[in-house]
């Protein structure tokens, strides 16, 4: 009796072990893609930012647009936008919905944007975007070094077919209409 009891104790400790390695992979998976995803957008390199995204975004997203915006943004020289840090605030556990898998995921992405080279009125007009978009709590200005700090809050979906190479999309408010046509509304509704 006693040995039977070991045996299944061992077997449930076991079953739990293996179910936790699974999740943990598919969720070091999902970190990395994400991780490499912000490192491209630090070091600049905007063709590779692209290919990171979710193919089927770009059938409603024109993908020459969003290069160009992603250009202007990182690229601009009158605002030199540097990324510090990232840090995770949680990654879903992956749905299968038609053949592929979706995570929601949420990160914290941390911003210097210098606006030095910019006139008073330009740096105002700065400071109320980004403070619409992230929230006063999230932006802060250095007035000595003429830049802002922004830690924005993010949120993108993961989407895989394997749960090992991962595409990324944007769940911002402002991409909604656009994600209605690109993501399964199982998934849609819970962001």
């Amino acid at each position: 009796m006693k040995t039977r009891f070991i045996t299944a104790l061992f077997i449930l400790f076991s079953l739990i072990s293996f179910a936790q390695t699974k999740a943990n992979a598919e969720d070091q998976s999902i970190r990395k893609s994400l991780v490499y995803f912000a490192n491209t957008i630090k070091y600049k390199k905007i063709d590779q930012t692209v290919d990171c995204f979710y193919p089927k975004f770009f059938t409603v997203v024109n993908k020459e647009q969003f290069t160009q915006m992603l250009n202007m943004t990182y690229n601009n020289p009158f605002v030199k936008i540097d990324v510090l840090d990232m840090k995770f605030a949680s990654v879903g556990k992956p749905e299968l919905v038609d053949g592929e898998n979706f995570s929601i995921t949420s990160y914290y992405l941390k911003l210097k944007a210098d606006v030095s080279s910019m006139n008073e009125e330009m740096k105002k007009s700065i400071s109320e975007m980004l403070t619409k978009k992230y929230g006063k709590g999230s932006v802060e200005y250095l007035a000595k070094e003429g830049a802002y700090v922004i830690n924005a809050p993010m949120k993108m979906v993961a989407v895989s077919k394997d749960k090992k190479n991962w595409k990324v999309v944007f769940a911002d408010a402002e991409y909604k209409k656009q994600l209605e046509k690109v993501l399964p509304k199982k998934i849609l509704d819970k962001l």
